[in-house]
């Protein structure tokens, strides 16, 4: 049996961190990881940023530290320039992405909300590069429809980050598999979804997170076996899945 001792031990490792998401088992693994890989070279302004979005009451939405940091490298890695994001919130991912595209890139950003998207505008300003980011407030499917409809743009994108509506998820895949070049990458958030897509049907779940569990599994199946694509799912925040299209 727990002592009041074993259980404030364990409290007290639990990860605090804001944007926390880590499917590790371990809390102090995940801050071994932080401290020793990530925040000793978190640029300045993701790390104003990050703390900026600790305040907000959402802050939950934020991408982890450790995830912005790969995809700032991933970026870098492919030699990405004309990218594209769904779902900003505060834009510490954007930041990220906007950090390690080349001073002439551009990154297409959409979100239904612009209120939270200029809470950390100012700190995107002041690490100079505001000017690569081309925001745009509302749905994504109506601008993804009208793109799709203008075969300049087939194939004209080198990444896409999405971490927007689960239930959108494959309408979303289906417009952006055509938009994305051959050889380039499509990035789904949250396809781990709080580790509930090995949850029993009987777990207790939050509310939110059983509502959209089925459309992230629908998601991962659909992805599995499109032949247009390969991919990665990786278990950084809250489950990552690479996709580089190859037809």
């Amino acid at each position: 049996m727990a002592t009041n001792e074993d259980q404030k031990q364990t409290e007290a490792g639990r990860h605090q961190e804001v944007g926390h998401k880590s499917l590790l088992q371990s809390d102090a693994l995940y801050q071994y990881i932080l401290e020793t890989s990530v925040y000793p070279r978190e640029h300045e302004a993701m790390k104003e940023l990050r703390d900026l979005t600790a305040k907000h009451p959402w802050n939950i939405m934020t991408t982890s530290a450790d995830e912005g940091q790969f995809l700032n490298m991933l970026l870098k890695l492919i030699n990405a320039k004309n990218t594209m994001e769904i779902g900003v919130y505060t834009g510490y991912s954007l930041l990220a992405t906007a950090l390690a595209i080349p001073d002439d890139g551009k990154i297409l950003a959409m979100d239904v909300n612009k209120e939270n998207y200029e809470l950390g505008l100012p700190v995107i300003k002041k690490a100079g590069v505001a000017h690569k980011i081309d925001f745009r407030e509302g749905p994504a499917l109506p601008v993804l429809d009208e793109m799709v409809k203008d075969e300049k743009n087939h194939g004209s994108y080198d990444f896409i980050f999405v971490d927007a509506d689960k239930d959108n998820y494959l309408n979303y895949h289906k417009r952006l598999i055509e938009l994305v070049k051959v050889g380039g990458v499509i990035g789904y958030d949250n396809t781990l979804w709080n580790g509930s897509v090995v949850a029993p049907p009987d777990a207790p779940l939050r509310k939110y997170v059983r509502y959209y569990r089925d459309f992230v599994l629908e998601l991962n199946k659909a992805l599995a076996v499109d032949p247009r694509i390969e991919i990665c799912m990786l278990p950084v925040g809250d489950g990552i899945t690479i996709c580089r299209r190859i037809k």
